[in-house]
């Protein structure tokens, strides 16, 4: 890259280290010590290895770069800014401010460039994990000899937070298994934690470790060493067939001469005269701050702009692609913008009345295996519950080591880093990614799932066996507070249907829906399908709350439940009606999307004239009251579960018609 001095490596790692210093001192807040020691590594694959290009962060080909030493964020940002994002200077300057680009942690959507949003460890080495899953199926998909479209890599750099937390071992077990040799990760091992030196509780050998998970394992001695790291990502480029671990031993805070290999510099600024004896040593004046010499930033843009071509020769090879495979390139094109196929809702099953009713979850399966063929990006699968959660596609065969076309996915029974992966997946245009579990398990993926509201993508989590419905596992598995606790999550979409067209509906809501995470809550046992020439059409569904069944006259009592429960209102309003008491049904399947509607809709659902009613739902009662009001009940489980029959649970707990009806008549008119 031009004609730069001997040292211009050296003096363009000082740099982007002391915008690092600099930015958390400004701010008096952040991590300094992981940029300082942990910049030649992004050096050598910002500056040599990776293809990205500033000028189209979202070329379909690039390499994606994970921090998953999120605290480090300033290390990110300024290799952003050095070579030619859409972030400036004064960007670096406002890190940590309010509404700066410039988050604490790197937040997906805020700035380009950033991937996906880190902070929480062991989160970001996951969802690179479900990135390179993504790009192993979407190759498997379009590539065609001669046709190489797809064949970037994901790197990262990790922390020695990140490979304690148990998430990691979690994925990097599945990584290995499947051969993701697409994965490239650093683990900057400084040896430094909050409270210390990571010898206080970390004296495992991660290269052991990780070389029996299956992965390819190097050692750079030496963080500083640029020839050692950039062989390393030579002979990680090399190794197809295994996921690259890089350990590189390091020096947080590296520079300073009075807090290296401390923890005090791992979270807190290093303080002016601190700065300025690194300043000093790095050749730098102490008195500039943000200091970005002429040919340091010439050298960093000269690699950025090498994107640009990269990506012109990819879109070359694509005006070719297209010509001699039309449908796929069509098909990827309308993937890539998000578009789903035309009229694949036309797939959508209606269920008509059978004996015995049908499970929710069964219903979700059926529908699954109606609509897969007409979506090709929807894949997905279970934490090693498929025969339970009915998510298993029947026509289609498992992504395995030796078959990327396939659409189930066996996480294994490991459900944090199946959220964490599925998140990753979700990052990948054109893939519409699930993951089942049972609702009580939602508790080990409430992590990704925050995360993902966060960012604002579309994974769908699929939660069965929803309430002490599911009988005899007892108080360890009968989910209590879950619905309430997912539905406290901004931006989640939770839906819990009454029955199988519901159920069909909720798929139809969560595959159209774009701005967040969707969770369908369903059961294990049978629930009558509700007749729909009685009663309201299940697509209503999408409005989050509709009037299933009309009272027989003017309403003077609201019946609201949702999922397992509407059937109880159902057959009570029938006996409220015998006791000359008119009572409309309320089916409320999102609480999420009943707010999203108008004013005028609400109050022809629940008009506040109508102020006896009662809510009706296997669960915490918390947060009812919204909708009951004061002069209502709601009526749910405030205890745990206890371990008997489905039916006789039901009747411990007060959750029958007979008490509905009970409860109903005690309101005060």
């Amino acid at each position: 890259m031009g004609s730069y001095s001997v040292n211009i490596a050296e003096q363009a790692i000082n740099t982007a280290r002391l915008l690092a210093v600099d930015g958390v001192q400004a701010a008096n807040s952040g991590h300094p010590g992981m940029p300082m020691g942990a910049a030649p590594m992004a050096h050598t694959l910002w500056g040599h290895y990776m293809r990205y290009n500033p000028q189209n962060p979202h070329w379909a080909n690039r390499d994606r770069f994970v921090l998953s030493a999120g605290h480090g964020s300033m290390l990110q940002y300024a290799y952003l800014y050095l070579t030619g994002y859409n972030i400036t200077i004064d960007d670096l300057k406002k890190f940590r401010q309010l509404g700066s680009k410039t988050a604490g942690h790197p937040e997906y959507g805020l700035l380009d460039g950033i991937e996906v949003t880190t902070g929480p460890l062991g989160q970001g080495f996951v969802n690179g994990v479900g990135m390179a899953i993504a790009q192993k199926h979407q190759a498997a998909r379009f590539n065609k000899p001669g046709f190489e479209l797809f064949n970037y890599h994901i790197y990262a750099i990790c922390s020695d937070g990140d490979m304690m937390e148990g998430i990691t071992s979690e994925a990097a077990s599945l990584a290995g298994h499947l051969q993701l040799g697409n994965i490239i990760y650093f683990y900057d091992d400084n040896h430094i934690s909050i409270e210390g030196d990571t010898a206080v509780t970390f004296s495992e050998d991660v290269t052991k470790r990780f070389q029996a998970y299956h992965w390819h394992v190097q050692e750079v001695a030496d963080g500083n060493d640029l020839g050692a790291l950039s062989d390393a990502v030579h002979k990680a480029l090399q190794e197809t067939d295994r996921p690259s671990l890089i350990k590189v031993r390091t020096h947080i805070g590296y520079g300073s001469p009075n807090k290296v290999d401390t923890a005090g510099v791992h979270g807190s600024p290093l303080g002016a005269d601190e700065i300025k004896l690194v300043k000093q040593r790095f050749g730098f004046d102490p008195e500039v701050s943000f200091a970005v010499p002429e040919d340091v930033f010439n050298y960093y843009r000269e690699a950025g702009d090498k994107g640009a071509l990269l990506e012109k020769e990819w879109d070359a090879l694509f005006t070719s692609y297209k010509k001699q495979y039309p449908e796929l390139a069509a098909t990827y094109l309308e993937e890539s913008k998000g578009q789903l196929p035309a009229e694949w809702t036309l797939d959508l099953p209606e269920f008509e009345p059978v004996k015995g009713g049908i499970a929710t979850r069964k219903a979700s399966g059926k529908v699954l295996n109606a609509i897969a063929a007409g979506l090709p990006g929807l894949l997905g699968g279970s934490a090693d519950l498929s025969p339970s959660t009915d998510t298993h596609l029947d026509k289609y065969s498992s992504f395995a080591a030796n078959d990327r076309l396939g659409r189930n996915f066996h996480f294994g029974i490991r459900e944090h880093a199946m959220g964490a992966i599925l998140n990753g997946m979700a990052l990948t245009p054109g893939t519409i990614p699930y993951g089942a579990t049972f609702l009580i398990f939602s508790e080990y993926m409430r992590p990704p799932i925050r995360l993902a509201a966060i960012m604002k993508i579309r994974p769908i989590f699929v939660f069965t066996h929803d309430s002490i419905g599911l009988g005899e596992d007892g108080t360890t598995h009968q989910p209590i507070e879950q619905l309430i606790s997912l539905r406290s999550i901004p931006n989640l979409l939770v839906i819990r249907p009454a029955d199988a067209n519901e159920t069909a509906q909720a798929w139809r809501v969560a595959i159209q829906h774009t701005t967040g995470p969707v969770v369908i809550v369903l059961t294990r046992q049978n629930l009558p399908v509700l007749d729909q020439q009685r009663y309201t059409k299940a697509t209503s569904l999408e409005k989050g709350a509709y009037v299933l069944s009309e009272a027989h006259a003017t309403p003077e009592l609201i019946l609201i439940a949702t999922g397992s429960e509407v059937q109880l209102a159902i057959q009570a309003q029938e006996k409220l009606k015998e006791e000359g008491i008119a009572a409309r049904v309320v089916s409320m399947p999102s609480w999420e999307l009943f707010e999203k509607q108008d004013a005028a809709y609400k109050e022809s659902v629940l008009p506040k004239s109508i102020r006896r009613r009662v809510s009706i739902e296997a669960g915490s009662t918390l947060g009812w009251l919204k909708y009951t009001t004061e002069d209502g009940d709601a009526m749910g489980i405030d205890t745990f579960g206890e371990s008997a029959p489905a039916e006789a649970l039901y009747k411990h707990f007060g959750l029958t018609v007979e008490e509905v009806v009970r409860r109903s008549k005690a309101l005060k008119k």
